[in-house]
């Protein structure tokens, strides 16, 4: 799957970004960046210790892959993405630049 959206991605002249498989995108608070120390995977939602935000497990991990993936492509650095501050990453992707 990953190779044929790389490949369409160039065809169409896009960026393509591969956020690392090990990103704790599910059990990370979208809103406050709260990292649960575990998550099963029968859990749809769950509520953060932190900052008592209500998440859905898949809508969550969305925001916080969208955001990873912003994060990477504004250099790896904190940045301002559509909302407010992008974490710091703790994994490795592949950056594919269309020329």
């Amino acid at each position: 799957f990953c190779t044929m959206l790389k490949y369409k991605s160039e065809w169409e002249g896009r960026i393509y970004i591969e956020v690392d498989r090990f990103f704790p995108s599910s059990k990370t608070c979208s809103n406050c960046l709260h990292q649960l120390d575990n998550l099963s995977l029968d859990i749809r939602s769950w509520q953060c210790p932190k900052c008592q935000t209500v998440h859905d497990r898949d809508i969550n991990a969305a925001m916080n892959i969208r955001d990873e993936g912003l994060r990477l492509l504004a250099g790896g650095h904190l940045a301002n993405a559509s909302r407010e501050r992008v974490r710091p990453s703790k994994g490795t992707a592949f950056r594919g630049k269309v020329g």
